[in-house]
């Protein structure tokens, strides 16, 4: 989204970009300045006080009837939500975000307006300005809304209220972007009118997270191997990835003092960094494993730097591709997949000189992986290395947004103008 709004402005326009408040972020996922500081300075942030009643902490703000059955307070909530705009916990910002988006309209008339999802009560904003002013809109919903990305099913019918809205928004869009051909294929299939109007516009990857420089690993000191990324898998299928990880280290010389760090997110809102997934990192402290928090993005590219192999763990299957797919490549050290052989993140993959393949959710297939990527660390070249650096960079965020963006002003048929 921070790269969108660049683009845009870098292509001329006048651009405005509607949120919540710093506080409202901090309650969900946390606060990344150093990535915020990178927003283009002529773009204008007007951020709204919204904020997740359900993610609040403080049990001085409870009232009875949270405080004695929390889940039903909860269920509850949600239901009322629904009642304004379709989607539980955020149901209920329908209003705000209408009256936000027509004053600014007011005040300086939009061209264009761009709703980027979650959440999908977005999608009634953009409806209001249509109504009322005919605003051209475009929809970017990344993984989608009427599948269910990670079961790889409908996530719900056309006769539902979800289903009668994504219709009814999809209908008169200018655009549609999702991040995968996939993806691409559930709403061409689904919306066969406006299959042309879908388009493939995929996460990739920031240059300036890439460490940029050939790899001198020292299997002496410990190899070390990395995750970086939310943790947002099982913890079965963490489970399963130490257990192959402490198989691979009993087996593998190379691996014999090696380490495994996994840095960012770990949970949302009040279990950030406190979960089971936290409790079962600790417990393999002796065989090299350990959690160092989130990492800046600023730090990013460091962080990449001090490791000599990655590890790709990943939900879903053929449905999903992952943010960090590209980034890992972008590295140019060898990636162990973790995650189903039929993903996604393996078509960005096929080709990447210092993969180890997808092998599926398999112990022992994963303990082979750890062992040969430890070989492709140790014995890979400079050539290698600096190939599978090249194999990402198509996939550079720059190149990826400044495309969308240009087919999205041009599919408008209009020269310079303002968005929201």
């Amino acid at each position: 989204m921070r790269e969108t709004a660049n683009q845009f402005a870098a292509q001329g326009w006048d651009v405005t970009v509607v949120t919540v408040e710093d506080e409202s972020w901090e309650l969900d996922s946390g606060v990344d300045h150093t990535l915020s500081e990178q927003v283009d300075p002529r773009v204008e942030v007007v951020k709204l006080p919204l904020r997740r009643d359900d993610l609040e902490t403080d049990i001085r703000r409870y009232d009875e009837q949270r405080a004695v059955a929390p889940f039903n307070w909860v269920k509850a909530l949600h239901a009322r939500q629904r009642e304004v705009f379709p989607e539980g916990s955020f149901g209920d910002w329908r209003e705000a975000l209408e009256e936000a988006v027509l004053r600014l309209h007011k005040e300086r008339p939009a061209d264009l307006l761009l709703a980027s999802c979650v959440p999908y009560v977005n999608l009634a904003a953009v409806w209001r300005l249509w109504e009322e002013a005919r605003v051209p809109y475009a929809v970017d919903f990344r993984d989608g809304w009427s599948i269910d990305v990670i079961e790889g099913r409908e996530a719900f019918g056309f006769d539902s209220e979800e289903g009668r809205w994504e219709a009814k928004i999809l209908g008169s869009a200018q655009s549609l972007w999702v991040v995968n051909d996939p993806i691409a294929e559930h709403y061409r299939a689904r919306y066969p009118d406006f299959a042309d109007r879908v388009h493939v516009v995929r996460n990739g990857y920031d240059a300036d997270s890439a460490p940029g420089r050939s790899h001198r690993p020292d299997p002496g000191s410990g190899l070390v191997f990395g995750y970086l990324g939310t943790v947002n898998f099982s913890t079965d299928h963490l489970k399963l990835v130490l257990d192959a990880w402490s198989a691979a280290r009993r087996r593998e010389p190379l691996l014999a003092n090696a380490r495994l760090e996994f840095r960012g997110h770990i949970g949302n809102g009040a279990r950030r960094g406190s979960s089971p997934h936290v409790e079962l990192i600790h417990n393999a402290a002796e065989d090299g494993v350990s959690y160092g928090g989130p990492v800046a993005k600023a730090d990013v590219a460091a962080t990449y730097a001090r490791w000599d192999a990655m590890a790709l763990i990943l939900i879903g299957g053929r449905y999903v591709t992952s943010g960090k797919v590209y980034e890992y490549m972008a590295t140019g050290l060898p990636i162990v997949s973790a995650h189903d052989i039929d993903h996604d993140a393996a078509n960005v993959l096929e080709g990447h000189p210092l993969w180890t393949g997808s092998k599926g959710i398999d112990r022992e297939a994963m303990a082979d992986s750890f062992a040969e990527a430890a070989h492709l660390a140790v014995e890979s070249t400079d050539e290698q290395h600096a190939a599978a650096m090249k194999h990402a960079d198509r996939f550079t965020r720059e190149i990826i947004m400044s495309e969308a963006v240009q087919r999205l002003v041009d599919e408008l048929q209009v020269g310079k103008g303002r968005t929201q």
